[in-house]
């Protein structure tokens, strides 16, 4: 099978790439081994939320020229705020609708009720300016009856920490009760999918429009909305009140919902998307990738004049730890790592942890590197790549979308 680019990973990172090359002319393959990121996103998308040092940032695009010489970001050059507006642009285009400005982070709120800053967040949550958007607020957290994945306790104490006072309840429909007989059944997907049907999606508006009396904010998990936003746009429209959805724990509809949108304009343009494969080898000649071959298609090789690694790190084995290094599986790239496993990592869970930092070493066209040589045709984007701390500095989709978008454009350009 030959295309003109074949990437491998199909999360934000992957898709994003291919959809730009698609959009013009370049055919792309993806092959992706199973779920993305986004089936567990929290609804938001970082761009750049501290420096290294700690500093906090509010505004990306003036911080961005402050981290380090290794960092993704600084291979951009000088086309940061560009690729900011064309990432924020390529979600608008494929229909998934955001609220975020990169000149100043807004603030999220998280599955446990707390307030983190972000870049762009789906229109489904409601970005907050400050804690004093809560404070002062009567608010009615509503879960569904037996949903185990929104706490609404840990939600309400966290409000009335901001000065809300909170009310909780519960709804139960004879739907959603049928849910209930398996416990692993009652998850946000399956709750997302009964209520796709439209009377039990009025009789949960009925439900509601009984219990929001003299509250200003009504809270509900985000579970609405698997196949389209409509739903979520006629809840809020439905109810008196502001309406605001609440992430749940992993799987996240929103997230679901975004992850199939993308992938259906990637293959509206004509780009070729195989679920459920894993590349594990490739052929070489000199400094240059010939073909990549997959689990599921044996001898059959892919083919293509470029190859663009979107493989993640650690959780979807992108990055492999072993006990004296770290390696990346497929084509044996230079991985950046210190030596010495005691120095990857901080007993302290919630401290900076260093082994984020490692991954894929590339030139400043993040070219891979393979014994010190930049490969002509092989390229890394995203979290596999080595000189940022995601969850440290708040910069994980931000580093998918723009790596994807700067790599795409060079190979347009030839």
């Amino acid at each position: 099978m030959k295309f003109d680019t074949l990437i491998i990973g199909g999360g934000l990172a992957g898709l994003t790439c291919g959809i730009r090359l698609q959009k013009n002319g370049v055919k792309c393959a993806i092959v992706s081994t199973g779920q993305s990121a986004l089936h567990f996103s929290s609804g938001s998308f970082d761009l750049l939320n501290e420096l290294a040092d700690g500093t906090k940032v509010d505004n990306p695009v003036a911080a961005a020229d402050k981290v380090s010489a290794n960092h993704p970001y600084a291979k951009l050059g000088d086309n940061f705020a560009y690729y900011v507006r064309e990432a924020k642009q390529q979600f608008l285009d494929c229909g998934i609708e955001v609220n975020g400005d990169a000149e100043h982070n807004h603030l999220r709120i998280t599955p446990m009720g707390t307030l983190k800053p972000t870049w762009l967040t789906f229109s489904d949550f409601t970005p907050l300016s400050s804690a004093n958007d809560i404070a002062g607020k009567k608010i009615l957290v509503v879960n569904m009856a037996g949903f185990l994945d929104f706490n609404t306790k840990f939600v309400a104490d966290s409000f009335e920490k901001y000065g809300a006072e909170c009310r909780i309840s519960s709804i139960n429909l004879p739907e959603l009760e049928r849910l209930r007989i398996s416990p692993t059944e009652m998850r946000s997907t399956n709750i997302a999918r009964v209520l796709e049907n439209e009377k039990t999606f009025e009789a949960l508006i009925l439900e509601l429009t009984g219990k929001i009396s003299d509250f200003d904010i009504v809270a509900l998990p985000a579970v609405f909305g698997l196949s389209s936003a409509a739903s979520v746009k006629k809840l809020k429209e439905s109810l008196d009140i502001p309406v605001w959805l609440i992430p749940t724990m992993p799987p996240s509809v929103p997230g679901i919902r975004a992850q199939q949108q993308l992938r259906r304009s990637f293959e509206e343009l004509g780009g070729v998307y195989m679920l459920g494969d894993t590349v594990v080898k490739a052929d070489f000649s000199g400094n240059k990738v010939q073909a990549v071959y997959s689990v599921n298609h044996g001898d059959i090789s892919f083919v293509a004049e470029n190859f663009i690694l979107a493989s993640g790190s650690y959780f979807s084995n992108g990055l492999v730890a072993q006990p004296d290094s770290v390696i990346e599986p497929v084509f044996g790239s230079d991985v950046d790592f210190t030596p010495g496993r005691d120095s990857w990592y901080d007993k302290a869970f919630f401290n900076k942890q260093n082994y984020m930092t490692f991954g894929v070493a590339t030139d400043d066209k993040l070219r891979i590197k393979i014994k010190g040589d930049a490969q002509r045709n092989l390229f890394a984007i995203g979290s596999v790549l080595s000189g940022s701390n995601t969850i440290h500095e708040g910069c994980g989709a931000g580093i998918s979308m723009l790596t994807a978008l700067y790599v795409a454009d060079n190979l347009i350009k030839g």
